[in-house]
């Protein structure tokens, strides 16, 4: 089982991150004041430079004006979706 931040998982995890981030109209510089953090930070989480953990990516689905089951409901559409456009790409568990 790989364990990197950059698998295929994870970066739609880091997409839905940033577009959700300006649907709500929120720049970087915006999120991060609102998780008292610095705009370098929050970038890294974007780049998939920091992993985020389960209670940062609840509270930044909270500022986005989502709950952590709707960012993951959310993200298993994308999951499925991808999932579906490459059949013969194994799933990975984590």
């Amino acid at each position: 089982m790989e364990k990197t931040i950059h698998g295929d998982e994870y970066l739609v995890v880091i997409q839905l991150l940033k577009q959700l981030r300006k649907a709500a109209g929120l720049t970087q510089i915006q999120m991060a004041a609102q998780l008292d953090q610095t705009q370098s930070l929050f970038s890294k989480y974007e780049r998939g430079e920091i992993r985020l953990d389960v209670i940062q990516l609840r509270t930044i689905a909270s500022i986005l004006g989502l709950t952590l089951t709707e960012f993951s409901e959310k993200l298993e559409q994308r999951l499925t979706a991808q999932t579906t456009r490459q059949p013969n790409r194994r799933r990975s568990s984590s």
